[in-house]
């Protein structure tokens, strides 16, 4: 039994959600976000499912931690991919098991619903630390690299 409680994020963890978004893009990524654009980002997922979803971890009535999970369709599988993302723990909550119960939630609520055929996340090549966690939990490096371009 978990020492946090898992929920769906609502509008009232709005800023939050903002608050470790820009801290997670500051620690990974030493990228300054723009809070008015990553506020409008949120909202937008928390007032519409079909982007997403927010999961929160609370411990003493404070969210200890927080994941996103959107969907990508798969016509290889027949099935939609989970892609957790924007993973934040308060820093002085790390190691605690945070991320391990908000994972624990989602693969438990993905398994129960039908058409959800896996999940999938990316991580900095240089955090050892998180890929170690995934790795623990039973989740495998692909042989995928990923690319992008902004449009």
């Amino acid at each position: 039994m978990s020492a946090f409680s898992i929920r769906r994020a609502t509008l009232n963890d709005l800023d939050t959600l903002v608050a470790f978004n820009a801290a997670m893009a500051q620690e990974t990524e030493d990228k300054t976000l723009n809070e008015e654009t990553l506020q409008s980002g949120i909202r937008a997922l928390l007032r519409d499912e079909q982007k997403g979803r927010y999961w929160v971890a609370e411990q003493g009535g404070h969210v200890a931690g927080a994941l996103m999970c959107t969907t990508e369709w798969s016509d290889w599988r027949n099935g939609a991919f989970w892609w957790i993302q924007s993973v934040y723990v308060r820093p002085e909550m790390r190691r605690q098991g945070v991320f391990t119960a908000l994972y624990e939630h989602v693969r438990s609520k993905a398994q129960d619903e039908s058409g959800v055929c896996g999940l999938r996340l990316y991580v900095e090549r240089e955090n050892d630390s998180a890929q170690s966690t995934y790795e623990a939990l039973g989740m495998a490096r692909t042989a995928y690299q990923m690319y992008e371009i902004g449009v």
